[in-house]
């Protein structure tokens, strides 16, 4: 007997992640590793761990996360997401308290585009007035 999988698909900046969680013991795999491991810095393994806290599901399912694009800080923002679609997919009654936390709401920033005729997208070159 297979087990009930619930997905949910998260982006951020240029990244985007195809969440996956079924009950299970607590394990988190992003792209075959940990994800502490993948992550490398406690503060993005505390922000993809942030939705399951807010509703205590921490060690109630197995999440399998395949992310691409974009950087860590992108990546772990797009699985935030996807973990929070997922956990509602899972359960309709989680809706307010991820919702009240912020957690369902897709960040639009992006990276702003470079202009001609300037170093960036909104520093100007050096003015000579002679």
């Amino acid at each position: 007997m297979s087990k009930v999988s619930y997905q949910g698909t998260g982006r951020r900046k240029a990244s985007v992640a195809r969440v996956s969680i079924t009950p299970g013991k607590g394990v988190i795999l992003v792209n075959g590793q940990d994800f502490k491991d993948y992550l490398c810095r406690a503060t993005l393994a505390t922000v993809v761990v942030q939705p399951l806290e807010t509703v205590d599901a921490i060690k109630n399912y197995d999440i399998k996360v395949n992310v691409k694009g974009g950087g860590l800080s992108g990546q772990a923002g797009a699985i935030r997401l996807g973990i929070a679609r997922a956990l509602i997919g899972a359960d309709s009654g989680r809706r307010s308290a991820l919702k009240s936390a912020g957690f369902l709401t897709r960040d639009a920033r992006k990276v702003e585009r470079k202009k001609y005729g300037q170093p960036g997208a909104r520093k100007r070159f050096q003015f000579s007035k002679r």
